[in-house]
């Protein structure tokens, strides 16, 4: 496997494990409502918030605040590196039925099936009556299908979708991707200036009347109506990248982006200061600030996620293009850890809930046991041939040989 590969086959499996890190952690942040909100009365602010506990511990909110802003962008980046190749290798028809298989399958098995019981425990804690009989009456009464994290294996399958249509409809459309990729590949800073201003763009004025909790659902179908335009141009950014061998493009082990990586980590520090600043002024309260720093933060958001992102990107290029069984036993599994973790995650910190122990250790107990439990869940269920044909890491040649593939959910 290529340096590049690997780097970005140990990059996809520390995404996942962040995600998992920030849901563990998001009970015992000290910036939260002082109680758990409602099941069934709008605006149903356990969506954002879905258990509360009562002990606390600041430094989660510094970390919670690092991850939020870059975290699902990155995801997104990731996911549409190889889409455009895919699609050149498969054609649509064969690329949208193994998108099918790969992202909109199990979103419906996680749905409908595993996300039920997940959120049982956010119902208990306000529950007058916590049967399973009342708890699944309201549940199915509620005016959307609460999905948890789920809802990026639908987002990405739609994105999927429209990539399949351009690639039919106007398949030239990669001549055009090859250019700007190849155009992208000395200059990763240039690189990251368009993503930001283009996120920007998009962003800012929707962020203006809107706030990151804030969703839209269909259905199963939801996604935050802040961010939806910043992960679409992420996505697209990542087919960009892809669109060429990416031992060639910007993402190479030797490119400037990797050697240049101590800069890119300043440049993202700094960028995160652009946003807490502001951030941090605007919440004393309305009248007490300058009506311009909601737009500075804004500006700061956009220009982190960008920088993160990279930033990221080039520490692993530099560091982690090393082949560890630690680092390959994630990313096999990563598919399959994001898709269980929220049902450890809510069952551990509603088990912890009257457990008098500090914020600190409780959101490491809720990491750890959620990250072992959806790891050896995913080796688990991959053993199965349907199992491993959904979810799984590895892919079964012809040859009766099992060849590492390391996916992730929207790969």
């Amino acid at each position: 496997m290529q340096k590049t590969s690997l780097a970005l086959n140990n990059l996809r499996g520390y995404a996942i494990i962040i995600v998992v890190a920030f849901h563990s952690c998001i009970a015992y942040i000290a910036n939260q409502p002082t109680a758990n909100a409602a099941f069934n009365a709008p605006p149903f602010d356990w969506l954002a918030h879905p258990i509360v506990d009562s002990d606390r511990f600041v430094g989660f909110d510094l970390f919670c605040a690092l991850q939020f802003l870059y975290m699902m962008q990155l995801m997104f980046f990731l996911s549409g590196l190889f889409v455009w190749s895919s699609l050149r290798r498969k054609g649509p028809g064969q690329f949208l039925w193994d998108r099918f298989l790969r992202l909109g399958l199990p979103f419906l098995i996680g749905v409908y099936l595993l996300m039920p019981f997940a959120y049982y425990p956010v119902y208990r804690v306000t529950a007058a009556d916590p049967s399973w009989s009342q708890y699944f009456a309201h549940f199915y009464a509620l005016p959307f299908t609460p999905t948890g994290p789920l809802w990026f294996l639908s987002f990405a399958f739609a994105l999927n979708i429209f990539c399949a249509a351009l690639y039919w409809l106007a398949p030239r459309t990669g001549e055009v991707l090859t250019r700007l990729s190849t155009k992208a590949a000395d200059h990763p800073l240039g690189f990251c200036l368009v993503l930001a201003a283009a996120t920007g763009l998009a962003y800012i004025p929707v962020a203006s009347v809107t706030t990151p909790w804030q969703w839209i659902t269909f259905g199963p179908i939801a996604f935050q109506s802040g961010f939806a335009s910043q992960y679409a141009i992420y996505f697209f950014a990542g087919m960009v990248i892809g669109a060429v061998p990416l031992d060639r493009g910007v993402l190479r082990s030797d490119g400037p982006l990797a050697q240049r990586w101590g800069r890119w980590v300043v440049g993202a520090l700094a960028a995160f200061v652009l946003w807490i600043v502001p951030t941090a002024l605007s919440v004393q309260g309305p009248g007490t600030t300058l009506p311009a720093l909601p737009i500075a933060a804004d500006f700061g958001v956009v220009l982190y996620a960008a920088a993160a992102c990279l930033a990221l990107a080039a520490i692993f290029l530099r560091f982690a293009a090393v082949r560890r069984p630690i680092f390959e036993g994630v990313a096999e599994n990563a598919y399959g850890i994001y898709l269980f973790h929220y049902f450890f995650v809510m069952w551990l910190q509603y088990a912890l809930l009257h457990v008098s122990v500090p914020g600190v250790v409780k959101g490491a107990v809720v990491f750890g046991g959620t990250l072992v439990l959806s790891w050896g869940l995913s080796v688990a269920v991959c053993r199965t041939w349907i199992g491993n044909r959904l979810i799984g890491g590895r892919r079964v040649e012809a040859s009766g040989r099992r060849r590492a593939e390391s996916k992730q959910p929207a790969e």
